[in-house]
């Protein structure tokens, strides 16, 4: 599986905010955008989700809270 860093996620943004790229190209980094973006997500929700309530409650969150953020697809934000 392809890894991102975060080097890889400031190049994306830099580009992304270029407006002077080829059509072609704006929307292959914008792509690329997005797979790092729903990547991110899918991570971050799995670890969530492998929390014990202590440490839910020291970020905050209820297990309830935790669970519906967990939940959700890799897409929503």
């Amino acid at each position: 599986m392809t890894s991102f860093t975060r080097t890889d996620r400031t190049a994306l943004e830099g580009l992304s905010a270029r407006t002077t790229l080829p059509v072609l190209s704006l929307i292959a980094v914008k792509l690329a955008w997005a797979c790092v973006l729903w990547t991110q997500r899918r991570k971050t929700r799995g670890h969530l989700s492998r929390l014990d309530d202590h440490m839910l409650r020291d970020i905050g969150l209820s297990p309830r809270e935790a669970d519906m953020e967990a939940r959700k697809p890799f897409w929503r934000p």
